[in-house]
């Protein structure tokens, strides 16, 4: 066991979905994190990423090859050729499992973690929150619909996790397009609607849905946001249990071997 940093894939896109993989394992592991190359990296965490996995660790290796926890699939896929090389300690979903041919029973996104990480917030606005995916942020659509209506309250996932976090956290209500908008929203117990993704791929979606039972069979569109909004009442979680277990099997299925050393652990030459 090592406390130098954890050497982590995530996309290095400015997008607060993928830096708070960083978090998040820093988090959990006690650990200094590095945001590595694929074919360097011993983690896997937090995002779409088994196209990646499965382009740069198909072919052989020698020794055990990185850990995948919480990962999941981005668009339907049909490989399963590189899965010897890789260790499989939790998938986000049953969908990204069952397209693996993968016997799991637990799944879980590590943005449900994203509380426990960035801590709570101090207050709970009345603001309604809209946040786009980050393909959508030059969309003069969303900068018009707050302009207009002064309840609405626009985030940036460009900004960096700690204040995207914090922003869906103190809102009434969030409509997300980005799906750890949604995860970061179900970690803090804020209410949040599904907002069209538009050319993204709904499948991962899906998959978070049906790690925690939730009903999310379609997004809703984009102009309807402001009359919904309107509309939009508080009401308990009716997947709060799934929830939960997701992140009990989070933490369970961290792997021991990547979280830092306890001050009461003592070598043995």
């Amino acid at each position: 066991m090592t406390d130098a940093p954890i050497r982590l894939y995530y996309w290095p896109a400015p997008n607060f979905g993928d830096a708070l993989s960083h978090l998040i394992v820093e988090h959990v592991s006690g650990r200094a994190v590095e945001n590595a190359r694929p074919k360097q990296a011993e983690l896997f965490a937090l995002g779409s990423l088994m196209h990646v996995i499965a382009k740069h660790w198909t072919d052989r290796k020698r020794g055990d090859g990185p850990i995948l926890w919480g990962t999941g699939l981005l668009n339907p896929f049909y490989r399963k050729d590189f899965l010897e090389n890789v260790q499989v300690r939790l998938l986000r979903g049953p969908i990204s499992a069952a397209f693996l041919r993968l016997k799991m029973t637990e799944f879980g996104d590590p943005g449900l973690l994203a509380d426990d990480a960035v801590g709570p917030v101090s207050e709970r606005h009345d603001r309604i929150a809209v946040l786009p995916h980050h393909s959508q942020m030059e969309d003069p659509r969303f900068v018009d619909m707050v302009e207009a209506d002064p309840a609405l309250h626009l985030i940036d996932v460009r900004l960096d996790p700690v204040t995207v976090c914090r922003e869906i956290a103190s809102s009434a209500h969030l409509f997300s397009a980005s799906l750890h908008g949604l995860i970061v929203a179900d970690a803090y117990g804020v209410g949040n609607t599904w907002m069209d993704p538009e050319a993204q791929g709904r499948l991962k979606y899906h998959d978070y849905a049906a790690s925690i039972g939730r009903d999310m069979t379609y997004p809703v569109e984009i102009d309807d946001v402001p009359r919904l909004a309107r509309a939009v009442k508080d009401r308990t979680f009716p997947y709060a249990e799934g929830i939960a277990r997701c992140r009990e099997s989070l933490l369970r299925h961290f792997p021991a071997e990547l979280r830092a050393a306890q001050p009461n652990e003592v070598s043995h030459a």
